[in-house]
């Protein structure tokens, strides 16, 4: 009878265990509308359409990236446009591929992407970077870029 209790009560530890990690990996509505908007940044990115992309960020917006320093610098959409026309000029052809979004908690969003383009001299590049954006009330508050600034040539 002893050993029928303890089976019992470990089904139904089990059953709770199961039901809990079951709902915890449901994602909330706040976390599918920030994987959206942070969906849409590559979407505006890849088209070049800078004023879109801009659109979603809080004026101004916090970013770090290597480009601006070890510091986290603020921006606002007239300086993100003026920053991704200059990148458009330097590589025309450049694109972000998105190889996965992990939600962080009801603020975050992980992008780890591939970003592709050509040199003037036609030389091809490729960079993995891996953005954590905080996005709040429908607007990223902070873009935080890392990737590795100077890779190994091979």
């Amino acid at each position: 009878m002893k050993t029928l209790t303890v089976t019992a009560v470990l089904m139904l530890l089990l059953v709770f265990v199961s039901c809990k990690t079951n709902q915890s990996s449901e994602l909330s509505k706040t976390q599918e509308d920030n994987i959206s908007i942070a969906k849409q940044v590559y979407t505006y990115f890849n088209k070049h359409d800078w004023q879109g992309m801009a659109g979603l960020y809080k004026e101004p917006a916090e970013f770090k990236d290597p480009s601006f320093g070890q510091e986290a610098v603020m921006q606002t959409r007239k300086q993100i446009v003026e920053k991704y026309k200059g990148l458009e000029s330097m590589f025309p052809d450049v694109k972000d591929e998105i190889v996965n979004v992990y939600p962080s908690g009801e603020k975050n969003v992980i992008v780890e992407f591939i970003s592709t383009g050509s040199n003037n001299d036609g030389t091809r590049w490729k960079l993995p970077i891996c953005t954590i954006f905080t996005i709040e009330s429908g607007k990223i508050v902070k873009d935080y870029n890392y990737y590795d600034e100077n890779p190994a040539k091979k």
